[in-house]
């Protein structure tokens, strides 16, 4: 579960390297976010070269999460890090490669030029 002032690793190759969740997207007074879910954050650290800059307010897509997630057919999947996409404001990854591996309910909330990109989906 992601809420306000939640730091998140970046799992793709934009540049940026730890993010701030500051809002969730949705109804007005959602407190947590799932995988799935799109964010408003705050970037807090990037990487040399990177064409992102620090303290900026970007979108990003939650594609792993510390909180279980347990699907219909009783599986529970756990990650060891909470970790999201850069995206643009058509959901579009702004980076070129993901890193780890993502859950496979995002297919289904049409990410799939996401999934794609990804090395392994669980």
């Amino acid at each position: 579960m992601i809420q306000s002032q939640t730091l998140l690793n970046v799992a793709d190759n934009s540049g940026a390297r730890k993010l701030m969740c500051i809002r969730i997207i949705g109804t007005s007074n959602r407190r947590y976010a799932n995988i799935g879910d799109i964010i408003v954050a705050v970037i807090k650290e990037v990487g040399p070269n990177s064409s992102l800059e620090r303290s900026e307010v970007i979108r990003a897509l939650i594609v792993r999460t510390c909180k279980e997630l347990k699907r219909d057919n009783g599986i529970i999947i756990r990650y060891d890090d909470n970790a999201a996409v850069i995206i643009d404001q058509k959901g579009n990854p702004k980076g070129t490669r993901i890193f780890g591996a993502i859950a496979g309910e995002l297919r289904q909330l049409n990410f799939t030029k996401i999934v794609s990109l990804a090395p392994e989906v669980l």
